[in-house]
């Protein structure tokens, strides 16, 4: 439905995006994730139309909206954007929010479209308030409904959860996913919180620097990340100095650590293996032992830092009815079920993830 083609923006001499590429499918959500600053909403300002593009295209459903000689005006587009800030209208009502959009379609069509829209964001009983009236979930739903009454082929969401508290943006992440779901609108989301992208997105992009990393599902961008920012960046864990035995199996200090898929090193080559929390087991038969530095409980599992005898740090997350004290030394043995390994770029025993 939607691609963008190996596009670039620039602000004055400045490269901000470079040679980003990904595609959007029909009824697909999809998530740009990454840090401040790295493009991630001036590509969502370049699809919406409010971004020049200094080389590449953008093409929506077969029509081209912007390349390095065309710039379609955003309302030409059918594409809807929900802002971080809402943008309501302070003096419409919420029916009146809905239908600001609406005004080339004749009355009846207006009022079933709004109706429909206040019975799926569950506005109903706010129809007749003002933005002001509302809460900040509230008022995010009334922006979504207006964006989606002209029914387009393509919604953008730029952060739009940041200005709600932490349980309130959860649910609405959800609630405003199943809305999209059940009316089959394609979808992109801006965001910087991973958790956020991970229970939003059928597929992720990456981007740092103005480049796309990786785009794929979560699954793939957490178990299988293409390169060294992408494993440090989802998730969390940790990447520890490893020597290739052969192409399933590596040499840690962890002890032989094997993998159901290859990772095509030859043997004796020094490498760095990510292992994430998860990976990191309690094992009464192990020679291996590590001493508790950091803890978090988490309620159904609580999250800890072991210090290996030289140093090096892991993270593991163990069912919480194990409460094991500082200081404490637990047996333990690395069981992740496929290699994530990286050339070694230096000789380092300590390297942090996320």
């Amino acid at each position: 439905m939607l691609t963008v083609d190996t596009i670039e923006c620039h602000y004055g001499q400045q490269p901000v995006l470079r040679g980003l590429s990904f595609t959007v499918q029909p009824g697909e959500i999809c998530c740009l994730l990454g840090p401040s600053g790295c493009g991630k909403t001036t590509a969502l300002r370049a699809i919406a139309g409010f971004q020049p593009l200094h080389q590449g295209s953008i093409s929506l459903g077969g029509q081209i909206l912007s390349d390095s000689g065309t710039m379609l005006p955003p309302e030409q587009r059918q594409i809807g954007m929900v802002f971080q800030d809402y943008a309501l209208f302070p003096h419409l009502s919420v029916r009146d929010n809905i239908a600001f959009g609406l005004h080339r379609q004749s009355r009846a069509k207006q009022d079933e479209t709004v109706e429909q829209l206040l019975s799926l964001t569950r506005l109903q009983d706010n129809a007749d308030r003002y933005p002001q009236q509302l809460s900040g979930g509230q008022q995010q739903r009334v922006a979504l409904a207006r964006a989606l009454a002209p029914q387009p082929k393509l919604l953008l969401l730029d952060e739009p959860f940041s200005n709600l508290d932490v349980e309130l943006r959860r649910h609405l992440n959800l609630e405003v996913k199943d809305i999209l779901k059940t009316l089959g609108t394609s979808a992109i989301l801006v965001t910087h919180d991973q958790q956020e992208a991970f229970a939003f997105g059928d597929r992720i992009g990456l981007v740092h620097h103005g480049a796309l990393q990786q785009w794929g599902t979560p699954y793939h961008l957490y178990h299988q990340p293409n390169n060294r920012f992408v494993a440090n960046f989802i998730g969390s864990g940790k990447l520890i100095a490893a020597t290739a035995i052969d192409t399933h199996s590596v040499d840690t200090e962890l002890g032989p650590i094997n993998g159901t898929s290859p990772h095509r090193a030859p043997a004796g080559k020094p490498l760095e293996i990510l292992l994430r929390p998860s990976d990191i087991v309690l094992d009464n038969d192990s020679i291996i032992t590590a001493t508790v530095t950091k803890k978090m409980f988490l309620g159904a599992s609580t999250h800890y830092h072991l210090t290996l005898p030289s140093g090096t740090v892991i993270e593991s997350l163990l069912r919480s009815h194990h409460d094991f004290p500082l200081g404490e030394r637990l047996r333990v043995s690395a069981t992740p079920p496929q290699l994530i390994v990286f050339a070694q770029e230096n000789v380092r025993g300590n390297s942090s993830g996320n």
